[in-house]
């Protein structure tokens, strides 16, 4: 494996979310880059300050397209129907993950629509299906950049796996952009020479194709003129810009940009992602291409702090599981990694096997400068940042300065495990969420004072917040011993129905004299079984769902305390840890019209797990869904519209249970799905009220 390959993949990922969000405020085409340039002159940091930036189709395809190697491509190359599955599975349709312009407009719309109609892919992306303009649009090359991220140093490999990923929904043009940016990225592992890196990752491209005529010209305006990238922007408008390729958004002009920017920018990750801004045209996606390249080039040192900072080591997204869309970016950066070693056939290295749980949240600080997205409550006395001269174990932990605070005052440090819209300043791409702790969990961490002034030591309490109430609830206060490293644990109280959107601990000052000193984080975990209840009297409408539940399909409205739902076509909604295994999901049920009314349990996205309850009348069923239902066990049942029923769906190692106010009436075994989301299933078109829903792990 390559040297130093996870400070490699974090750089490289943070490199390109970076990108995008530098990108993202000049995207529209209203940005031209006359626009941009009289507005801003020449760009050194973000040009737009957002609460937090929602979430970005840019991200979101890198991220849920490569779960194809979890759920099918496990054990083997991928091939293009993989990734098409994870397409079908992860999007909500209509909504989030890509633009959803209209089929023959937005080439990804039009990419899902014929998977969802039986065309397999890649005819799904291919010319024969849609036609030239639409197949050779930009989305081939910016929802393939974790496939490089994969393949270190193997840029044949890159290429072949971002084409066959890009497949699902381009071709011609479209191919060359994946193949040239996924093999640029595995080349950057090994490589730092940037021009020499352009010239190599051309020789994966078709040398008559007009991607690789557009990288030469650019090449060779570049050796003539190697200072002055405005007239290499100027050239390429002239000659290679919108005006001569056709459609919402062509990959060539987009293509001359990413060159340009990788040869002016000179190796320099941060002068190459703001000269790809300055640039215009689609912005976001080519500074997010060339940010993930240079971020692997150049690693997490490499980057400005003011571009890292915003960041804050976490992303939102957009997919259909709202745990899967709040990402921490190091744990992320060790899963590609893992990713990476599989495919490799190597052996990962034993710490990056232990400081990774699919189910489990742990932070452990050792990433340079990572600081998992932990946040203060009051600037004023405190402030968070990395820190490798203190640690419980490694190198690495979070410092957190105590800066002046008298008895009584202080701050919280904390993570959020929950969003709200109030957190955003936009709903780019409408990301939804459901929380990743709950009621029942353990939250673990060790924390270390140097006390520099003032009489006494600190005080601590681990706490959490509940969402809409804003009430805090606080552990055992902890007087901290100066110099020594002190453990911490703490069960998730019941959070009353409302989910938890901070988990942390909170200090402050213990004597009239000024506090001054710094207390440092480290080793922060939250697992166990979650034990908790959706009240529904406290969920609001945002982002177009039902907090904290995401929708696929079906109107889903909040009404005196119950979810209605009404669907003509099938419907779920999703909820709770995505990596859940067993577990107990109750709800009262009242069927009001049509068919299917169910819950959900091992939910793994739109297209796989489990669902009980009434099907059509006089009967009650299990079912799997994968891909298409297939009932796993039938009864008679005369259920009765109107009338509310308690559903209980368990599913205990592969054993389901459906019971009907407290009687167990169906049971079946299967072993298609060991871990999963709970919510509500509308299978069949109908109306359906549902009240509070309880989960319990166990």
């Amino acid at each position: 494996m390559v040297k130093d390959y996870l400070e490699k993949v974090y750089g490289g990922f943070l490199g390109m979310n970076i990108g995008i969000r530098l990108g993202a405020p000049v995207e529209p085409t209203i940005w031209t880059y006359e626009r941009i340039r009289d507005t801003y002159g020449e760009i050194t940091r973000y040009v737009k300050d957002y609460i937090n930036f929602a979430a970005d189709d840019d991200a979101n395809g890198p991220v849920h397209f490569l779960r194809a190697l979890n759920d099918d491509a496990r054990d083997r190359e991928p091939v293009a129907q993989d990734v098409a599955r994870a397409w079908l599975n992860y999007a909500r349709e209509g909504t989030g993950m890509f633009w959803w312009g209209g089929y023959g407009v937005s080439t990804e719309h039009t990419a899902y629509l014929n998977l969802k109609n039986g065309v397999p892919a890649p005819q799904s992306g291919s010319i024969a299906q849609n036609g030239k303009t639409l197949a050779e649009q930009i989305g081939g090359q910016i929802f393939i950049d974790t496939w490089g991220l994969v393949s270190p140093g193997d840029p044949e490999a890159a290429a072949r796996r971002g084409a066959v990923s890009a497949s699902v929904s381009h071709d011609g043009e479209g191919l060359e952009g994946a193949r040239f940016i996924c093999a640029a990225i595995a080349l950057a592992f090994v490589m730092d020479d940037v021009e020499k890196l352009v010239d190599k990752a051309a020789g994966y491209l078709s040398p008559d194709s007009t991607y690789s005529a557009v990288l030469r010209a650019v090449r060779a305006f570049h050796r003539e003129h190697p200072d002055d990238w405005r007239a290499c922007r100027q050239y390429l408008e002239k000659e290679w810009g919108y005006d001569r390729y056709p459609g919402v958004c062509h990959i060539i002009p987009n293509a001359g940009v990413c060159v340009l920017s990788l040869l002016y920018g000179k190796g320099d990750f941060n002068r190459t992602v703001e000269i790809a801004a300055m640039c215009g045209w689609d912005t976001d996606c080519n500074a997010g291409n060339v940010g993930t390249i240079l971020g692997v080039m150049r690693g997490p040192a490499g980057l400005k702090s003011c571009y890292r900072e915003p960041i804050n080591d976490g992303i939102v997204l957009s997919g259909v599981s709202g745990d899967l869309n709040i990402l921490d970016i190091p744990t992320y950066s060790k899963e590609l990694a893992l990713t990476g070693y599989r495919l490799a056939g190597e052996e990962a290295p034993a710490d990056l096997l232990d400081s990774w749980r699919e189910d489990e949240i742990f932070f452990d600080f050792e990433l340079p400068g990572s600081t998992h997205g932990f946040r203060v409550s009051d600037p004023f006395f405190s402030r968070v940042e990395h820190d490798d001269t203190h640690a419980y174990s490694g190198h690495g932990s979070l410092s957190v300065l105590i800066d002046r605070p008298l008895r009584f005052q202080g701050s919280r440090v904390f993570w959020k495990p929950f969003y709200r819209r109030a957190d955003f300043s936009d709903e780019r791409y409408s990301p939804v969420f459901s929380p990743k702790v709950y009621s029942g969990q353990t939250m673990s961490f060790r924390l270390y004072l140097d006390q520099w002034e003032g009489w006494d030591p600190v005080m601590v309490r681990p706490y959490c917040r509940l969402s809409m109430s804003q009430k805090l609830k606080y552990g055992q206060a902890v007087v901290m011993k100066r110099g020594e490293w002190m453990e911490f644990s703490f069960v998730l109280p019941d959070s009353e129905g409302e989910p938890i959107d901070e988990i942390g601990f909170a200090y402050e000052g213990n004597c009239k004299v000024k506090t001054l000193g710094k207390l440092y984080l480290d080793d922060f975990r939250v697992r166990g079984k979650a034990d908790y209840t959706v009240d529904l009297k406290k969920s609001r409408k945002e982002f177009g769902c039902v907090t904290p539940f995401s929708h696929d399909h079906g109107a889903w409205t909040l009404e005196d305390g119950k979810l209605h739902a009404l669907t003509c076509e099938p419907a779920q909604a999703f909820t709770g840890r995505y990596f859940a295994r067993d577990i107990r999901v109750a709800a009262p049920v009242t069927p009001e019209n049509g068919e299917g009314h169910m819950l959900l349990v091992r939910a793994q996205g739109t297209r796989r797990g489990y669902m009980g309850g009434f099907t059509r009348p006089g009967e009650i069923a299990l079912m799997r869904n994968d891909f298409g239902l297939t009932a796993l066990a039938r009864a008679n049942f005369e259920w009765q519209y109107g009338q509310t029923y308690e559903l209980c769906l368990q599913a205990e190692g592969d054993t389901l249970t459906l019971s009907v106010d407290g009687k167990p009436i169906l049971q079946a075994k299967d072993a298609a799905f060991a871990y999963g989301m709970a919510g509500f299933a509308k299978p069949f078109m109908g109306r359906t009220v549902y009240g509070n829903l309880r989960v319990k792990e166990f």
